[in-house]
């Protein structure tokens, strides 16, 4: 079935449809998620609740605006930044066991493998390497633009600047 008459179906309810799109998508939602949360059951359940509100808001999404990949991407990436953002899961990171910056110290150089399962990796990779660490933190470990402006000692607004500009970058790679 052509991702198309999918979509379309989706918007109508069509539980067929949504399971596709689930095996379809849910392993590049969860590598996105995860790297913002670093927590498995966490983005395990961040990306059920995802699905529902996509399912919930199916009518929203307009193939006119962008793609239906990039649509549920944006709502994966928003939850998980809204969850970490949240005073329970602040509370529930002030303990954190050793395991989690082992992780984060094996991980923090190179994108995780489940984002890489989109294939997107390979063309960020091509970027310049100022770009690279500004996509990384913004959209792959969920910074937010002042976070990542004070991470990397740049002005907020020379990170905008650089985001803007390296996505332009990355869409002209992507597309060609």
């Amino acid at each position: 079935m052509q991702l198309e008459t999918l979509i379309l179906k989706f918007q109508q309810k069509d539980e067929k449809a949504f399971e596709a799109l689930y095996n379809m998508y849910s392993d590049s939602m969860h590598g996105v998620i995860f790297n913002i949360v670093r927590d498995n059951d966490i983005a395990e359940e961040l990306m059920q609740d995802v699905f529902i509100k996509a399912w919930n808001n199916a009518s929203s999404y307009s193939a006119e605006k962008g793609r239906f990949f990039t649509w549920i991407l944006n709502i994966a990436r928003n939850a998980a930044i809204d969850k970490t953002r949240s005073k329970a899961f602040k509370n529930s990171k002030k303990n954190l066991d050793a395991e989690y910056f082992v992780d984060i110290l094996q991980n923090s150089d190179s994108l995780d493998n489940k984002t890489d399962a989109i294939g997107i990796g390979k063309f960020v990779s091509k970027l310049a390497k100022k770009c690279i660490e500004v996509i990384e933190l913004l959209y792959f470990k969920g910074y937010t633009q002042k976070e990542a402006s004070e991470e990397l000692n740049i002005p907020i607004g020379t990170i905008k600047t650089h985001n803007r500009n390296c996505i332009k970058e990355l869409r002209d790679i992507v597309l060609k």
